[in-house]
């Protein structure tokens, strides 16, 4: 009983501070600038792509970004995405490739404002350098998305290779369709730990974000099945209300709420940081000990 009543306590305080710290209306900053800058960055997967000779690859690493995505709203936005990518791009190796690092880093950016509210902590660095750390995080993440869609790729192939050798194996090969799916869901895990522990100011463990990171992924996961059931059943309530705009705005409305939760687990990070270090100070201090406590 007295841990339950612990866990409403938590979930009660860091409701409130989700409130007091203007999350909503962060979350439809991060809504904007996730989908202002998700096109940029695949535009610049496909430079990279490009420069090793394999120009699919970014066309394979969108659809595993939009995998994870309810069907209703991952078809139109990933037809969208293919238009877009087919096609040599030699405009992204000049001025389009800065464009796009820019306009692709400002999700980051948007991600930022709200952790350090979340974190309770003040960004001190100069703008450009945050920015810069931005850019490296989006060059980053274009180069692991790359390497996950070549893994995809090749990955049926070895599996017929080890079929032809090995062929009793074959009673697995429903196993190989959840590559996709896994690859997915460690891009959004890997995602949510670096988001949490590197992009606000401060610094704080891997094991000091698991609690955030882990009711994100659960509240994800229950989001996504009921905003895609909704779409289900009521498929024209958008296209009825929005006309021509529904695809745009069902996005938008999507990656709000995610946004929302994302901005949840960081307040339910800081609230349980909060809790242990007022709880630290209040301990009686030996005096054989130092105890410096430092930002999590």
């Amino acid at each position: 009983m007295n841990r339950l009543r612990l866990y409403f306590e938590i979930f009660s305080i860091t409701a409130n501070r989700f409130v007091l710290h203007d999350a909503w209306a962060i979350a439809s900053h991060i809504a904007l600038s996730v989908l202002t800058s998700m096109f940029p960055f695949l535009i610049l997967m496909t430079a990279l792509a490009g420069l090793f000779g394999s120009g699919s690859l970014a066309d394979e690493a969108a659809d595993i970004i939009l995998e994870a995505w309810p069907r209703e709203i991952a078809e139109p936005i990933a037809n969208e995405v293919h238009q877009i990518l087919t096609g040599r791009r030699s405009d992204v190796l000049t001025i389009g490739l800065v464009l796009a690092l820019y306009f692709a880093s400002s999700g980051v950016e948007s991600l930022r404002v709200g952790l350090n509210r979340a974190y309770g902590v003040r960004e001190t660095r100069a703008w450009w350098l945050t920015r810069l750390e931005s850019i490296a995080f989006v060059i980053g993440g274009a180069f692991v998305m790359l390497a996950l869609a070549l893994l995809v790729v090749l990955g049926p192939f070895v599996w017929r290779g080890i079929l032809y050798w090995v062929p009793a194996l074959s009673v697995f090969s429903e196993v190989i369709n959840f590559l996709r799916l896994g690859v997915a869901t460690i891009v959004i895990v890997a995602g949510l730990l670096i988001a949490h522990k590197f992009v606000p100011a401060g610094r704080r463990s891997f094991r000091a974000v698991l609690p955030g990171v882990g009711v994100t992924l659960l509240l994800w996961l229950l989001g996504g099945l009921v905003f895609g059931w909704y779409l289900e059943f009521f498929p024209g309530a958008y296209a009825s209300t929005y006309g021509g705009l529904a695809t745009a705005m069902v996005a938008l409305i999507f990656l709000y709420t995610l946004g929302a939760i994302f901005l949840f687990g960081g307040e339910l990070n800081g609230t349980i940081i909060l809790a242990k270090r007022r709880r630290l100070n209040a301990e009686p201090k030996s005096p054989h000990m130092t105890d410096v406590i430092t930002m999590p």
